[in-house]
């Protein structure tokens, strides 16, 4: 995995954000352009035609990891109990009402990495369903305050985790979490969304972040499990037990005082696809 910096200098901070904000006018075209009826393949021509538009190339499209193949698609796509990496070809049948698809766009900018996933209920969701939605929105929310330079990584944890497992009772996905990201995708220092059990397991927790850092901070949260599934030389990360999931990332600038979210208006994106 390339590594880089997550550092921006202040006068490259609205080059930042115009980047994240490529990422929500995509999320926003992409809400008004899924139907049932669709493939993913159809969505993922979608963002790359948007992309084109907005002067943006995906940096998902290609990207490499140690055991994988090149990723093949420009968005990740994942539907149901698919949690993040879903690829354009991971699920052939057209989608339908019911369906929980998880949509996580990445752009290169003028330099600038923007990075940012929401989920989208194809239909009215059941009220279990709008329960998980409801709770990975929230907790996200209650998250970001925490980003802050007096405060550790840890404290993210703590906040996202509570909440999701001790109030909403449902499961935050172990062994995920968000990245610095800046001119490359993914830089340190790693996000955990679990507290971690021993020392060492998440050398980052105690870390406080220095003002001018970029982070990609995303809660991937399950109704069942939030153990998970990967076949081998596959993309696509699943819940284990088959349980739907949604995934909730936002673009942070760590500043002085209080946090600065760079993909405002993404929670203003309609995620009820009628």
């Amino acid at each position: 995995m390339r590594r880089g910096s997550s550092k921006v200098h202040p006068t490259d901070v609205d080059a930042a954000y115009n980047a994240a904000q490529c990422v929500v006018e995509t999320h926003r075209r992409v809400s008004k352009f899924l139907r049932a009826g669709q493939t993913l393949a159809e969505v993922d021509a979608f963002v790359a035609r948007t992309l084109d538009d907005l002067r943006c190339k995906s940096c998902f499209h290609g990207y490499k990891i140690p055991r994988l193949p090149p990723f093949p698609s420009h968005a990740c796509l994942s539907v149901n109990e698919c949690i993040v990496h879903g690829t354009a070809g991971s699920l052939t049948r057209p989608l339908r009402e019911g369906d929980l698809l998880k949509v996580d766009i990445g752009v290169s900018h003028k330099g600038w990495i923007g990075d940012a996933a929401w989920t989208y209920s194809f239909g009215e969701p059941t009220p279990e369903v709008k329960a998980l939605m409801e709770c990975g929105k929230k907790c996200i929310r209650l998250g970001v305050p925490t980003l802050r330079p007096d405060t550790p990584f840890l404290k993210w944890a703590q906040t996202i985790q509570g909440y999701v497992e001790e109030d909403c009772g449902l499961c935050m996905v172990r062994g995920l979490g968000g990245h610095g990201y800046g001119r490359t995708l993914h830089a340190p220092p790693f996000i955990a969304n679990i507290v971690p059990h021993h020392i060492g397991e998440w050398p980052d927790a105690h870390r406080r972040p220095d003002p001018g850092t970029l982070i990609a901070v995303e809660p991937m949260i399950a109704i069942g499990t939030g153990e998970t599934s990967q076949r081998r030389g596959k993309w696509p990360i699943n819940t284990a037990d088959g349980s739907m999931s949604v995934h909730y990332e936002h673009d942070v600038l760590i500043t002085d005082g209080e946090p600065r979210v760079l993909t405002e208006g993404l929670d203003e994106v309609n995620d009820i696809i009628g």
